[in-house]
């Protein structure tokens, strides 16, 4: 297949639509984010991805942990929104481009995901055209990482079967590789926070205990947990058999704490990392 440039789908209404005006809006939200140093090598966020201004202040806690890192490549997983379809969709040629300039793909990394995962993860820039789910992680990405690189991967329908590939895929194709995972994730939707807060905490416990198998199970069991669940666990798995022992949550808020404050329905937000403890 050709290399594929990917305009950008939703700056200029998700995330600003200029170069200055998303570098203040990233920038602030970063000030705001204090986080301490990880006791260990991160490997992998999870990071929501709503509008910018609504789910950038808890973004920033965990993109914060990347300041100084350059030409670092970062492999996005997110789930799709827009496109109905079976198994995982990556990116695998050519770039991204928003307002902040151009982020090439790790071509490299792409076909290695590629052929560790089988006929279930497969090649197909289209049905990232219009998806905000992995658009969104790049203002901070784009601004924190010189010289990054990207390998974006969607799932469809979130099934066990293609978590289970996708997690044995990112865990061979990455093996021995200076990558970062970012599993993209919002929570539950458009209920009164009070209740919103109580089901999200359920889904946050499990993963600052890392323990991937209990929210898969949770994702099984009841609908409007996160909706890109299929990706943290994916995520989860692949980070454990990268050296992650440990999870960290840096930071939980829904959309209420945000805009016009409405904790009527509101939808939940999580920065966590999953690290590799030790020198």
């Amino acid at each position: 297949m050709p290399a594929t440039l990917r305009s950008a789908a939703v700056a200029g209404s998700w995330y600003p639509g200029s170069a200055d005006a998303i570098a203040s809006e990233v920038d602030r939200y970063l000030e705001g984010a204090a986080v301490a140093p990880l006791p260990g090598r991160l490997v992998a966020l999870v990071s929501p991805h709503a509008g910018l201004r609504y789910s950038g202040p808890v973004a920033a806690f965990g993109y914060s942990l990347l300041r100084g890192r350059r030409g670092l490549s970062v492999v996005l997983v997110g789930p799709s929104h827009r496109v109905a379809f079976d198994g995982v969709a990556v990116h695998a040629r050519g770039a991204w481009d928003t307002p902040l300039g151009r982020a090439p793909v790790d071509e490299e990394v792409a076909a290695a995901v590629l052929a560790a995962g089988g006929p279930l993860v497969f090649e197909d820039a289209q049905v990232h055209a219009e998806e905000h789910s992995l658009e969104m992680q790049m203002p901070f990405l784009q601004r924190l990482v010189p010289s990054l690189r990207i390998v974006p991967v969607m799932m469809g329908r979130q099934s066990r079967e293609e978590i289970e590939t996708l997690a044995g895929a990112l865990a061979t194709a990455l093996a021995g590789r200076d990558v970062v995972l970012v599993a993209s994730s919002d929570l539950s939707h458009y209920q009164p926070a009070p209740q919103a807060n109580r089901l999200d905490a359920i889904a946050v416990d499990h993963i600052a205990r890392f323990d991937d198998a209990g929210l898969l199970a949770r994702l099984e069991a009841r609908g409007n947990v996160a909706c890109g669940g299929g990706p943290v666990v994916a995520v989860m798995r692949a980070a454990r058999a990268l050296g992650a022992d440990h999870a960290t949550v840096l930071r939980y808020a829904d959309s209420g704490d945000a805009g016009e404050h409405d904790k009527s329905r509101v939808v939940g937000y999580l920065s966590a990392a999953l690290f590799a403890s030790g020198p």
